[in-house]
């Protein structure tokens, strides 16, 4: 459950500073990756969608695959019935403190 907001506001948006969600060594980080962007509303509060736009920006990892290398995975992010998106750069292979990364909301729980 995401209940804090980044006040940081390159959390998430630049490669230097990804949203870590971990899962590389239980084999979770796709999953991890999709409850993060599911749990995400827009600045309107509406629902959003999203798809991967690629792997970029290789980085030193203790958890990286081959020779502690790592790739983040970046995201693009629309708010539903909105024309404009956002990039978010999410890092699979290591875990960090999961944040609401700012102009966006988070699912509440009901």
């Amino acid at each position: 459950m995401l209940t804090e907001s980044a006040t940081d506001k390159t959390y998430g948006y630049t490669k230097e500073n990804p949203i870590k969600v971990g899962g590389v060594k239980d084999k979770t980080g796709p999953k991890n990756e999709r409850r993060f962007l599911n749990a995400l509303f827009g600045p309107n509060d509406k629902m959003t969608t999203y798809f991967r736009a690629g792997s970029c920006c290789p980085f030193k990892s203790p958890n990286g695959f081959i020779n502690n290398l790592g790739m983040l995975d970046r995201y693009r992010i629309t708010e539903i019935g909105s024309k404009d998106t956002l990039d978010i750069f999410i890092n699979m292979y290591d875990e960090g403190d999961l944040l609401v990364p700012q102009g966006l909301k988070a699912q509440q729980p009901k």
